[in-house]
């Protein structure tokens, strides 16, 4: 996989170092009741995984992605999960998260980008520009239809991923990756496209590069040891 990064000629934002990492990305998250959801243990799964050639890491909470980056220099896309009140947006719902994970190192806000509402009726546009203009952060929109591809690009996203096929009500029929999505976005799209969600192994992550993805995120088959466990023992039926 190449380790280039993907310029953005076209941000209008020269504050911003306008590049986000190509090849593969690697996710770094664990569940809140694992050992290892703690950020020296977060921090040493991102630093193996730039160690061993990633381009960049994402990150989830401000005290997780400070962490890593006290030992890695490479791109971190930050996110923060928040469960709100009567809200089905999670990923950096608020622009107060994103300020949060700015002020913790992260180079790039990952938002949840689909059509559903957002917490005290904030706009994506609104989000977008003020992460932009305030915090000096490029920002990649999590997506789950085509629909809301074109909308985030219309909304000032930097780049947009497949992270959110299959996860919601609209493709909770679906399962990742979103290869057919994918390729939709690759094809109607301005802007880098990511695909993330679904990928277990290698030959996955080679077909989403050759279908236009600028980048490949990877989480629980590389790191996500509880999930993977479980289901070794599920199938095994020991």
């Amino acid at each position: 996989m190449p380790d280039a990064r993907c310029p953005i000629p076209y941000s209008p934002f020269p504050m911003i170092n306008c590049q986000i990492p190509t090849g593969l990305i690697v996710s770094c998250q664990a569940p809140a009741d694992s050992p290892l959801h703690d950020p020296i243990v977060i921090a040493a799964m991102a630093r193996t995984a730039i160690n061993r050639g990633a381009s960049g890491v994402r990150i989830d909470t401000p005290a997780h992605i400070a962490a890593v980056r006290k030992q890695v220099s490479a791109p971190i896309i930050g996110i923060w999960k928040q469960q709100l009140p009567g809200c089905e947006i999670y990923i950096t719902p608020r622009f107060e998260d994103a300020r949060a994970i700015a002020a913790s190192g992260a180079d790039i806000i990952a938002v949840d980008a689909t059509l559903r509402n957002r917490p005290a009726g904030e706009e994506l546009k609104t989000l977008i520009a003020r992460i932009h203009s305030e915090l000096g952060k490029l920002v990649m929109a999590d997506v789950d239809t085509i629909e809301a591809a074109i909308a985030a690009t219309e909304a000032g996203a930097d780049t947009v991923a497949t992270t959110l096929f299959g996860y919601t009500a609209q493709t909770e029929n679906f399962s990742p990756p979103g290869f057919d999505l994918l390729a939709e976005m690759v094809e109607k799209l301005k802007v880098p496209v990511i695909c993330e969600g679904g990928i277990s192994g290698p030959e996955m992550a080679k077909k989403a590069l050759d279908l236009g993805a600028v980048a490949v995120v990877v989480g629980t088959d590389i790191t996500g040891i509880d999930l993977k466990v479980t289901a070794y023992k599920s199938l095994m039926g020991k």
